[in-house]
């Protein structure tokens, strides 16, 4: 077996990660909220060995639910629930800094990873939408950069609210009567310009110490945002070198952070379309293409280019001045849009065809072919400084995850690239993280 092993995750995505998912038949949308049915696609995943199940998640409506099914369970509520149902599988949930405050958040995540017995991780994101702040009564959305540096004092309160028990605070002595020592429980008396919180925690340190740090920004603050906390991140890329220049830059900056950059996990996103011959992998993409609804797809296309693409024809090519000024990637908007402005550049699509490219992943990598051609693929970018593993999004949900994991998986472990059984039993255990100190240790 290779020394350097692959990390996979499943990212789920209700009906699956192509916005047709929903119209065809293999799909089913009818239980995207049936806690059994992600309770199975749990199972598929941990029988398979794979490192975690994530969920992605923004308190606002920005699905067109007139032409896409919209995933709406609460993904901490939902992932304990796959907690129960399975014994080692990972269970990672977004949650914003901008829209919680961090004593809920700490109790929440620090819930899930005791009841898990250490498989929670945290996905850290700011929120990028607009629409999410009237829902919360604020009459305008924090940008970005004040966003981040919200983001920045939130995690380090709750990190330090996680780590104010010390590991050996619980005593559980019944004969002395004493069951913890408080002078091993300490208050952070954190206070920064945007929060304050005194602490201590009500709840002993869990069993990986504290939930993974996740992280999925693309900007310039999200890189040194990740470099600086992420123990795993999540990214897009279309192309190899794209990602290799990416990889470095991450494994860089967390050097110059102090931080060892084999703990830092970074993981692309990967849609496959997978059948026994290449032929009908394509096939099989151009069936979910031909499910798409332009005027979806248009819209989402809008919101990235910031202004209305009505006046162009869906059979003529994009103009490539549509997203010149995609520039420096200031924030995760424009990450995207360099995606997509890389896609115009190269490739010259028709709008019809670029929509189509969106459709399977948003910017995510799209890949058709066998399962050999899939294995090779994540191969070379596992080997060539790329990855460190991938977020596997399955177009349908749930069969694109079930030929995955019956074909793909398969062919990895013989390359000795990716785990028989697992060896530990938690989130850190199967990233080969080290367990972090506690407020002694540190």
């Amino acid at each position: 077996m290779s020394e350097r092993q692959l990390h996979l995750n499943a990212f789920i995505y209700p009906a699956g990660h192509h916005e047709a998912a929903w119209r065809h038949p293999d799909s089913r949308p009818d239980r995207i909220y049936d806690v059994t049915y992600y309770q199975e696609i749990g199972r598929t995943a941990e029988a398979a060995t794979l490192d975690a199940v994530f969920f992605a998640d923004g308190p606002a409506l920005r699905t067109d639910v007139r032409y896409n099914a919209a995933p709406g369970l609460e993904p901490i509520t939902l992932l304990t629930a796959i907690a129960s149902a399975t014994t080692r599988l990972g269970l990672i949930a977004t949650a914003s800094t901008t829209y919680y405050e961090p004593y809920n958040l700490a109790r929440l995540f620090s819930s899930l990873d005791h009841i898990s017995g250490g498989r929670a991780g945290w996905n850290i994101v700011t929120t990028g939408t607009d629409l999410a702040a009237a829902n919360f009564g604020l009459d305008r959305h924090p940008d970005h950069t004040e966003r981040y540096a919200r983001a920045r004092e939130f995690v380090d309160a709750v990190v330090g609210l996680w780590n104010s028990w010390d590991d050996d605070a619980v005593l559980l002595d019944r004969a002395a009567g004493i069951y913890a020592d408080p002078d091993k429980i300490h208050r952070i008396d954190f206070r920064g310009e945007y929060l304050r919180v005194r602490g201590p925690f009500n709840a002993a340190r869990t069993p990986q110490g504290h939930p993974v740090l996740v992280q999925a920004g693309a900007s310039n603050d999200g890189r040194a945002f990740a470099a600086r906390y992420a123990e795993a991140i999540f990214t897009a890329h279309q192309r190899l070198e794209d990602a290799q220049t990416f990889y470095a830059d991450i494994k860089r900056r967390a050097r110059d952070f102090g931080r060892d950059p084999e703990h830092v996990k970074i993981l692309p996103g990967i849609s496959p379309f997978i059948a026994d011959t290449e032929a009908q992998a394509k096939q099989l993409q151009r069936e979910f293409n031909e499910l798409t609804v332009p005027e979806y797809g248009l819209g989402q296309l809008e919101s990235l280019a910031g202004e209305s693409l009505r006046n162009l024809a869906l059979d003529e090519p994009v103009p490539a001045a549509l997203f010149a000024d995609a520039g420096d990637v200031t924030d995760n908007a424009a990450s995207r849009r360099q995606v997509i402005a890389g896609i115009v550049t190269r490739e010259r699509p028709t709008l019809r065809g670029l929509l189509h490219r969106l459709a399977g992943a948003r910017g995510h990598r799209v890949f058709a072919g066998t399962p050999e051609q899939v294995a090779d693929t994540i191969e070379d970018w596992f080997r060539h400084g790329a990855a460190d593993g991938f977020n596997v999004m399955p177009p349908y949900y749930p069969g694109g995850l079930e030929v995955f994991t019956s074909t793909v998986v398969p062919i990895l472990r013989s390359r000795g690239l990716f785990r028989t059984e697992y060896t530990g039993t938690t989130l850190r255990d199967h990233f080969g993280l080290p367990r972090p100190g506690s407020a002694a240790a540190n």
